[in-house]
């Protein structure tokens, strides 16, 4: 009985010491609520909207509806048009769009000839009736969106030309650029380097200055000269080597072990990857100035940590969200540097040609630098 005293006692401890700790309360409650809320309406992995060009070197009616017919299906959406298979290219490259219809001058004839020989005429060749009507230019990199165009392939035209579907039925050629093998390692692993960062990077500092607290160092740093914005910066720079280490164990073993290309420039690469490691550990610094422990750091990196991974378009592709969803997407850096380490290791883009991306991530280092250094106070208030 004594015993059941004894726990009774320890339980309403704790349960009164959770009460008083708000911001852990808050976390146990809001932790589950927002992120069921949030990946049970954003995560979809059926694919609709998914932006695409056109190249339409026909110009004619037919074309037209063709376009209209492929849009119908709601599996993409043409926010684009190219006046050159050259500059659809560029625009696939730069992550403009994820895909290129390209119409050729002569689809008229090539419609109408899958039509006749649908309906009983032979064909003069095995050629003809295997010939495209049009051809779709994809980004192989993203094995979802690739998969999602390839479905298109004989469909749409099928409807438009009134025709069951037999050997005769026209469809679309896919190229697929940068993963013609449809291979997931090309996706992920340079996908995996800006998960792990967003993890370690943000661990390591969102407890830099509960730490301090904790440890009674605080007093000491109080009776120093150092500016508030210098140990926000002397405690961001030791980790971004660290930073750079992981990067070279993932590419370096993406490379050798499942023989992920490394397409794009090393410099490129460097650029974008200490962007994302400055904005990453500023957002943990962040965090460190709002939590009081140690616990509550963790808890709220976890918290910025599942939204990186599923949101970023990581694991789901970015278009495949809701709006809502893809606003909160780009509130993180983890979204920006997705955009640009498989478009620099993949797609061989520099990052100048990203200059949204690039732009977002330095922009958020500084702001994050100024409302860190200005939440910190030197006192043991």
């Amino acid at each position: 009985m004594k015993t059941l005293y004894r726990l009774q006692a320890i339980v309403v401890k704790e349960l009164t010491q959770l009460k008083r700790d708000r911001m852990t309360f808050g976390m146990v409650i809001m932790i589950p609520l927002i992120q069921l809320m949030l990946f049970g309406f954003a995560i979809n992995t059926n694919i609709r909207d998914i932006p695409v060009g056109v190249v339409d070197q026909s110009q004619t009616a037919l074309s037209r509806v063709l376009i209209q017919t492929v849009r119908a299906t709601q599996v993409v959406e043409f926010t684009e048009q190219f006046y050159d298979v050259e500059a659809a290219h560029a625009a696939i490259a730069r992550g403009a769009v994820r895909a290129v219809l390209v119409i050729p001058k002569d689809v008229s004839q090539r419609l109408v000839r899958h039509k006749t020989v649908g309906l009983g005429t032979p064909p003069s060749s095995d050629e003809e009736t295997s010939r495209p009507v049009a051809q779709w230019i994809v980004d192989g990199s993203d094995t979802m969106v690739a998969a999602a165009i390839k479905g298109l392939r004989a469909m749409p035209l099928t409807e438009l030309l009134g025709m069951p579907a037999n050997r005769t039925t026209p469809t679309f050629e896919v190229a697929l650029f940068y993963n013609p093998e449809q291979r997931t390692a090309v996706n992920i692993v340079p996908g995996l380097v800006g998960v792990i960062l967003t993890m370690t990077m943000i661990m390591f500092t969102s407890a830099a200055i509960v730490r301090e607290r904790e440890r009674g160092n605080l007093e000491m740093l109080i009776t120093t000269p150092i500016r508030s914005i210098e140990l926000m910066l002397g405690k961001i720079i030791p980790y971004m080597f660290i930073g750079i280490v992981q990067v070279i164990i993932i590419l370096g073993l993406g490379y050798s072990v499942f023989n992920v290309p490394i397409n794009g420039s090393l410099l490129q690469l460097a650029g974008a990857t200490l962007l994302f490691i400055m904005a990453s550990l500023t957002l943990g610094l962040v965090i460190s100035t709002i939590a009081k422990s140690q616990l509550q750091s963790m808890q709220m990196t976890i918290f910025v940590l599942l939204p990186s991974i599923l949101l970023s378009g990581f694991m789901f592709p970015y278009e495949g969200m809701p709006l809502e969803a893809q606003y909160i997407a780009e509130a993180l850096p983890a979204t920006h540097f997705m955009r640009l380490i498989r478009g620099v290791v993949l797609r061989d883009v520099e990052i100048i040609d990203m200059t949204y991306d690039v732009t977002w991530l330095a922009v958020f280092t500084v702001v994050g630098l100024v409302v860190a250094s200005m939440r910190f106070k030197k006192n043991l208030g």
